[in-house]
């Protein structure tokens, strides 16, 4: 198998995409985090004495999408045109989902700014919680669906 970030001689490198068609790049990841009820409650009541957890964590995950290419080693530098991270509350099971949507015109795919956007998302609620939870848990961190690009559509088959 040939690993793209390697040359011949075992060095790393950044993928050149020069030669890659500009397209419209769409990437949607999602991510949970489980909490106490006690921690889901404040949240709900705006009692946090951090301040407000979810638009933290949501201009956080904004950010975090954009500083991809500063986290994770050889990402490409991209101009991304839309970052939105979106939040669902269960109350019955006591966690909150994230969703990242991250879209650029370019030459690669932006599926690592998704993925990072709702990490830093949901870290946020972690560091803004943990004087109530530190037993909070974060899971499920994964890919949604791609779009543009060479490789076409990806879209996550559910599990039966």
């Amino acid at each position: 198998m040939d690993f793209t970030h390697f040359d011949e001689n075992g060095n790393a490198v950044m993928v050149d995409v020069s030669g890659k068609d500009i397209t419209e790049r769409m990437a949607r990841a999602e991510g949970m985090i489980h909490m106490s009820p006690e921690c889901f409650e404040k949240i709900e009541a705006g009692d946090v004495k951090k301040g407000d957890v979810l638009g933290c964590a949501r201009i956080a995950g904004i950010m975090g999408a954009k500083k991809t290419p500063d986290l994770i080693p050889l990402c490409h530098v991209l101009n991304l045109t839309k970052v939105s991270v979106d939040f669902e509350k269960d109350p019955s099971g006591c966690r909150i989902r994230a969703v990242c949507t991250v879209k650029c015109t370019g030459r690669t795919g932006v599926e690592m700014e998704a993925l990072t956007g709702v990490s830093t998302a949901l870290l946020t609620i972690y560091d803004m919680c943990k004087a109530i939870d530190r037993s909070m848990e974060i899971t499920g961190i994964r890919l949604l669906h791609k779009e543009g690009g060479k490789s076409g559509v990806f879209d996550r088959q559910e599990e039966e």
